[in-house]
């Protein structure tokens, strides 16, 4: 059974091209869903509609964690718009990495 730190070691390993912070630090998912038959579903969302990689970032994740992941047997990334994300949403570090704080 795939646990759901591992899907969260693979979400740091991917980085917003424009921000040097990795999307889970970011705030960027919002859920992680891992069923008994090893299928991992992701949501998630951008910084912005307009975000340039909003159609090349979902298949990379979910290709990540094929790839990083081996036991998955299917692996599907959603881009949820609700709620919007914003600088609370960030971890600390990511606030730090960032000057932030």
């Amino acid at each position: 059974m795939i646990q759901q730190q591992e899907i969260i070691d693979v979400l740091k390993t991917i980085y917003d091209p424009e921000i040097p912070v990795n999307i889970f630090d970011l705030g960027l998912i919002y859920k992680i869903d891992i069923n008994e038959e090893d299928d991992v579903q992701v949501d998630m969302t951008l910084t912005s509609p307009a975000c340039p990689v909003a159609e090349t970032l979902p298949p990379m994740i979910e290709q990540a964690i094929k790839l990083q992941v081996p036991e998955t047997k299917m692996s599907v990334v959603n881009v949820v718009w609700d709620p919007p994300w914003d600088q609370d949403k960030m971890t600390m570090s990511a606030k730090l990495e960032l000057g932030m704080l």
